[in-house]
């Protein structure tokens, strides 16, 4: 069976590594150009191109799909079938269309909750308890497709974005090796629409949306640090200083300190007030520097109970 494969980040290099260790025969990967990376702006191929390369599979990366040259050097590829994973351009109808099976796709949640772009943090930040893996044929809708398999992976209760990735990119490669050998052998592949109930969207992170507002309640933030862990990272300021924070889990205290206030001499960590509940700082990464200890943090630095985080002190 003739595979085709179009992904970008590392997320799609766990599945595309998996296919390619199953044995199927890999025709074609299909990835976003290059990029400018870093302070230096060198450019920096996707981790799908590396594993294109090491492994000699034929790569193209074109900057769009909307033009009749750039579909016409998919087209001379004759494929039965195209994995999609995080690719991060549009697909047009003739390019769903191309391969006789079609273009599959991985989603990172257990659609119709959370579809677009940022299903993971999304699930994070919502407080959802389970998330999961989508196998479903694509359409010309935003992951509107009907569903071919759906896995379900459980959040832990201190889960990081991260962490939830890498569990999820796991089970979706698993889950795609799986259906792929299911065409393989010609077996009925059926595939079930998607309920009308239970629809969200999971809208593309912005990062305004990083900054920490301290009159938010402790489980809110908690759950939004974690979210954004590491990218792009939630963040408030200290001294004029712009940092990044890690929390441990929201402690239930009543406190008359405003929204931000440091309440009590800092140690190991720094127990900070909440508009509902407080949170401690474990670790912080202040701008253009690296990850610290709370203890390392301050040292230098001057973090007494009253002491405010962030914009929202009674002075502002």
């Amino acid at each position: 069976m003739r595979v085709g494969f179009a992904g970008t980040p590392a997320f799609a290099a766990s599945a595309l590594t998996a296919v390619a260790d199953a044995g199927f025969d890999l025709q074609l990967v299909l990835t976003r150009p290059d990029r400018p990376q870093g302070r230096g702006l060198k450019l920096a191929y996707s981790p799908v191109k590396g594993i294109a390369l090491d492994r000699h599979i034929s790569l193209l990366q074109p900057a769009t799909l909307a033009t009749e040259q750039a579909r016409a050097a998919l087209f001379a590829h004759h494929l039965d079938v195209l994995v999609v994973a995080a690719y991060g351009l549009i697909l047009p109808p003739a390019v769903l269309a191309w391969p006789r099976h079609g273009a599959i796709n991985i989603h990172a949640s257990r659609l119709p909750r959370w579809r677009g772009a940022a299903p993971i943090e999304r699930a994070i930040e919502a407080g959802d308890e389970t998330t999961g893996i989508t196998i479903m044929q694509m359409d010309a809708g935003l992951d509107t497709g009907p569903m071919i398999d759906v896995v379900t992976v459980p959040i832990a209760a201190r889960e990081t974005a991260a962490a939830l990735h890498d569990k999820l990119a796991s089970a979706g490669a698993s889950a795609i090796v799986e259906v792929l050998r299911r065409l393989a052998r010609e077996e009925e592949i059926r595939a079930t629409s998607q309920p009308v109930a239970g629809v969200s969207y999971a809208t593309k992170i912005k990062r305004s949306e990083a900054e920490i507002d301290w009159r938010r309640s402790a489980l809110d933030i908690d759950r939004m640090v974690r979210a954004f862990d590491p990218n792009p990272g939630a963040r408030t300021s200290f001294g004029g200083v712009s940092v990044k924070i890690r929390v441990d889990a929201p402690i239930a205290r009543r406190a008359s300190a405003p929204p931000g206030a440091a309440l009590e001499d800092a140690s190991d960590s720094i127990l900070v007030a909440c508009g509902q509940d407080a949170l401690r700082i474990t670790e912080l990464q202040p701008a253009g520097g690296t990850w610290m200890s709370a203890r390392a943090f301050v040292a230098g630095r001057k973090v007494a109970a009253g002491a405010v985080f962030g914009s929202h002190s009674p002075s502002t």
